[in-house]
């Protein structure tokens, strides 16, 4: 259900967007009151059990604590291994397939034509009542025209001139840090810095930038879409205050457009000035949507690579030291990272026509699961996949980013930032340690951590 019917659409002009979602959230809750409509699932989270004791039906890597428990390597492997394509009809979020090998996962994702994006990426749907829409969740050509209204901030001149500025905050970050006592790495270094390239990526007030990582959290962990740990209220609540905060940002640069004043290169001015999105806000659901989309697509990739490519580098000591002997791997050894990691664990499609893949038939109208995650540790696709290697040969051959029209659009930027910090820890810190088990986030989507205490010592020449 959209929280905007047709006539309201058309009056969006005259009624502030926040307060249609406030509106919404109280008539969804006046609708749970009277006539006990659906509510949000409830996980609660129980040992995961060994794949090997599951029959192949049982299994379901759309649980939430797969990730969160660290279990999920032997669940992909087995489906790889015993059935690449599979069948899971009794999820909490409705029946999917699983497609789990490297060259299916790029069928699927270079074939638009035969699976939609539409009408969201995450395996289960959206909370009721806050059916927002994004470009990455549509079908061209309305795909590509929103795209190109905004991929112009990642332009190469763009990313040129944000190098510096995204280095000097490196720096000014990592100075920061307490030497030779335990902090939390996720807080201190991976949320600040994309918090940042956040606050500059929208031109929003940089000492209000907290605010866009703590909303991108909000968007990503909705239990119905993802099996997060976030709450309807929260979900409206923050809803509204994306919308009022960003309607007045366009606003604002709407009247300076209106003066005749040459907007920049930030992702409102670039909707402002592209003919297919200028009049975006008088389309809500799309506005929040594609604010929203943004939000998450520059967070959690480039901030659970940062924190990532740290854990990885203390289970495999020895690439460190590769690493420090050699700093003109960090290229390569941010690709890497993002293979590692995979941040983002799948994309969702929808079949629309029967599709035979790898044995088995999809039926139209069938949800696609695209695990990515899974695909970065194919045996068939990459040599020695569970092996991290900062040198490894083709390590930009990974799926991570995607593939195809949906292809993430800021991958330049997310390997930008994550070389730049490299760069700035090698010339600091002789270790980092990790001095406590990581704690890991509570979805099927987002693949990243909520806590990692490090320790670092610093270099002595």
């Amino acid at each position: 259900m959209n929280i905007l019917s047709p006539v309201i659409e058309k009056s969006a002009a005259l009624i502030p967007i926040h307060l249609q979602i406030k509106s919404a959230h109280i008539l969804q809750k006046v609708k749970q009151c009277v006539i006990k409509s659906k509510s949000a699932p409830v996980f609660i989270e129980t040992l995961i059990p060994d794949v090997t004791s599951l029959a192949l039906e049982d299994i379901d890597v759309s649980n939430p604590f797969l990730f969160r428990q660290n279990r999920w390597q032997s669940y992909f492997k087995r489906l790889r291994d015993e059935c690449p394509v599979h069948y899971q009809k009794n999820s909490p979020f409705g029946p999917f397939w699983s497609i789990t090998r490297y060259e299916d996962i790029m069928f699927v994702d270079k074939h638009h034509d035969l699976f939609s994006a539409e009408p969201i990426i995450s395996i289960g749907g959206q909370p009721e009542g806050l059916a927002i829409e994004t470009f990455i969740a549509m079908d061209p050509p309305k795909h590509e025209r929103q795209r190109q209204a905004v991929q112009g901030v990642v332009a190469p001149k763009n990313l040129k001139e944000m190098e510096s500025l995204i280095r000097a905050r490196a720096e000014d970050v990592l100075n920061n840090l307490p030497i030779g006592e335990p902090f939390d790495w996720v807080q201190e270094v991976s949320i600040e810095l994309t918090s940042r390239m956040l606050a500059t990526l929208f031109d929003f007030p940089y000492e209000e930038r907290h605010k866009l990582a703590y909303w991108s959290d909000v968007a990503a962990s909705s239990p119905e879409s993802t099996g997060g740990t976030g709450s309807i209220d929260e979900s409206f609540r923050v809803a509204a205050q994306v919308a009022k905060e960003f309607s007045q940002l366009w606003h604002d640069k709407e009247a300076k457009k209106a003066a005749g004043e040459v907007l920049g290169f930030d992702l409102i001015s670039l909707l402002l000035a592209n003919e297919h999105t200028k009049d975006l806000i008088n389309r809500p659901m799309e506005f929040l949507g594609n604010i929203v989309l943004l939000l998450v697509g520059g967070n959690d990739t480039t901030r659970n690579s940062m924190t990532g490519g740290v854990h990885v580098l203390n289970q495999f000591p020895e690439e460190f030291v590769k690493l420090k002997n050699d700093p003109g791997l960090i290229p390569n050894m941010v690709s890497e990272i993002i293979r590692w990691q995979t941040p983002l664990a799948y994309m969702r499609r929808v079949a629309k026509q029967d599709v035979q893949l790898n044995g088995q038939t999809i039926k139209q109208g069938d949800k696609v699961v695209m695990w990515y995650v899974s695909g970065n540790r194919d045996e068939r696709a990459i040599d020695l996949p569970n092996q991290f290697m900062v040198d490894r040969k083709n390590a930009r051959k990974h799926l991570s980013f995607g593939f195809g029209v949906h292809r993430c659009m800021g991958n330049r930027l997310a390997e930008m930032q994550l070389r730049i910090l490299w760069e700035e820890l090698l010339k600091r810190f002789e270790h980092i340690e990790v001095v406590d088990s990581p704690q890991f986030v509570q979805s099927n989507f987002i693949k990243g951590y909520t806590k990692m205490m490090v320790k670092v010592t610093a270099k002595t020449s």
